[in-house]
């Protein structure tokens, strides 16, 4: 049978995961919606050390995580509390959690193998330009043809019908139009809800031939129907339960 190798609950709901590919490190924005106040953990997807789980910077809620890059997290902040344009970064240690560098002008375009690209808020049109993550100062302007998109090694699962259902030999019943479903090192990974005495549930089955390796209940007495609840990182299949507490299981 399988087990989690990393198994953490966050005080508050898990707002977003971010793996930096180079260090395999997850990062995991977690956001108190009631006290309005945001914190940040970084967990090593190797051994499975929590080098930090309840990070705060100076802001408190208008900041978030952008991406992940050679061991350096990079946070935005927001143009304005109303709208969702970013502005300004902060990088942080993934290790630490120290403070590496502040730039308050510029924003974050996307990740390319060479780093961060990012350009300066007060120019339009944007002048695309690559960051040298560590220091934060300008290498040079982007080129598209050296400065390709960063491939994360994430797979997601794809959609299935329900008729799948019955060859899987699943214990409950799929409720709604689609299966989550991927296959990995032969084994089959499955996620869907099921309705059982009108309680909206959702599940994860890990198959091996026909036989189940592995099981858990994502999330109970839920409203509405909920997206992909897995992926996959190289070896490591990540998910949520209930939201807040992050599972890793070595595939």
């Amino acid at each position: 049978m399988l087990r989690p190798y990393i198994d953490y609950k966050f005080e508050s709901p898990v707002w977003r995961l971010e793996i930096d590919g180079l260090n395999d490190t997850i990062l995991v924005e977690i956001r108190d919606p009631n006290d309005k106040k945001v914190f940040f953990a970084s967990i090593s997807l190797k051994s499975g050390k929590v080098f930090f789980d309840m990070l705060q910077t100076e802001e408190r809620w208008l900041t978030g995580i952008e991406a992940a890059y050679d061991g350096v997290l990079l946070l935005h902040n927001y143009q304005s509390e109303t709208g969702p344009a970013h502005k300004g970064l902060t990088a942080i240690d993934e290790t630490s959690g120290n403070i590496v560098w502040n730039n308050y002008l510029y924003a974050f375009d996307h990740l390319s193998v060479n780093g961060p690209v990012i350009y300066d808020t007060r120019i339009q049109p944007p002048r695309l330009l690559l960051a040298d993550v560590k220091t934060g100062a300008i290498a040079r302007p982007y080129e598209p043809l050296i400065d390709i998109e960063l491939n994360n090694h994430l797979v997601l699962p794809g959609v299935v019908s329900p008729d799948l259902s019955p060859s899987l030999k699943l214990p409950v019943s799929p409720f709604g139009n689609a299966i989550y479903y991927l296959e990995h090192n032969n084994l089959r990974i499955v996620s869907l809800h099921s309705l059982i005495l009108g309680a909206l549930q959702q599940h994860l089955y890990i198959l091996e031939d026909m036989n189940i390796v592995y099981e858990d209940l994502l999330n109970d007495d839920i409203q509405k129907l909920q997206p992909e609840s897995f992926l996959i990182h190289k070896e490591q299949l990540i998910y949520l339960k209930n939201k807040s507490e992050l599972k890793v299981l070595t595939l």
